[in-house]
């Protein structure tokens, strides 16, 4: 039997209910440790970046003290980009980098579709080969590799790096894919049969534009891979015309010593490219996944 609230006399507001007390609020204390926390955690993320970019605005009879600025000069920068072949290991690294985005998303993709939608003989023993090639250590695989690209004479080869570095980036990305793709409706794909769309016009016009946060983190992936791995690059490429950035830097540490000044500027400048990379994926990441899902 409910019980009615008698109405408030004419004239006079109603009072408001009584709030109830907030729950899980932080004491000052706790707060206070909180941020203490995240403040020694941004210190020590940020600390190696900051000594490396100061390190190369010192010069080389300063590069190993503790002075955070001392006598600073862009002298590492203007020797590294005149007196080394830095801009040509720059450029081979780039094309091999951009090739590897461009194919590693466009193979990820079809084969995350493919597994997503359809069913076909051997899927199951493929979903299973590219979940067990991402268990083996870069160690295990290089000399396989290099007999295979040495046998079709790809070594050396820009192309030979590419379809190594594929081999990477791809058995992720596609389970990646597959994972987005999943969460696309099919009635999506049904629409575009119906409209007389092929099985590729329709993943090509109505749902790859769907998938734009797994597309970004696939280019993200594939780049990151071929942009800063190393063992592969530094065993299959020799020669300062072919050789890319990995192999380059090699060449400034030495049984002797290291040359601190051009490393550590060599260092800032290929940073420059994946931080452009990130922050345009970044900028994909936060846009809505249904986007467009609704046919006008």
């Amino acid at each position: 039997m409910t019980t009615a609230t008698a109405p408030a006399p004419a004239g006079k507001p109603a009072e408001a209910p009584a709030r109830a007390p907030r729950r899980g609020r932080r004491s000052p204390l706790a707060s206070a440790g909180l941020h203490l926390t995240l403040i020694v955690a941004s210190v020590i993320a940020v600390f190696p970046v900051l000594w490396v970019l100061l390190t190369s605005l010192k010069p080389a009879k300063f590069a190993t003290t503790t002075d955070f600025v001392k006598e600073p000069t862009l002298r590492n920068y203007t020797n590294l980009l005149s007196d080394t072949p830095f801009l040509t290991w720059f450029g081979n690294s780039l094309l091999v980098a951009a090739l590897t985005t461009v194919l590693g998303v466009f193979v990820a993709s079809t084969t995350g579709y493919a597994v997503s939608r359809f069913r076909f003989a051997g899927k199951r023993g493929l979903m299973w080969t590219l979940l067990i090639t991402q268990m083996f250590p870069v160690a295990v695989l290089i000399v396989p590799i290099y007999n295979i690209m040495s046998s079709m004479g790809l070594l050396n080869t820009s192309t030979g790096l590419v379809i190594t570095y594929l081999t990477i980036a791809v058995p992720f990305c596609a389970w990646m894919m597959k994972g987005f793709f999943d969460t696309i409706p099919k009635e999506i794909d049904e629409s575009g049969y119906v409209d007389g769309l092929t099985p590729f016009g329709t993943f090509w016009r109505l749902i790859l534009p769907l998938a734009k946060p797994g597309i970004a983190v696939t280019a993200f992936y594939s780049f990151i891979t071929a942009w800063g791995e190393v063992a592969y690059a530094s065993a299959f490429m020799v020669g300062d015309e072919n050789m890319t950035l990995a192999g380059g830097l090699q060449k400034f540490v030495n049984q002797y010593g290291a040359q601190w000044g051009p490393m550590t500027a060599a260092s800032v400048l290929i940073a420059v490219p994946a931080a452009l990379v990130f922050l345009f994926a970044q900028r994909h990441l936060v846009t809505g996944m249904s986007a467009g899902a609704v046919k006008g």
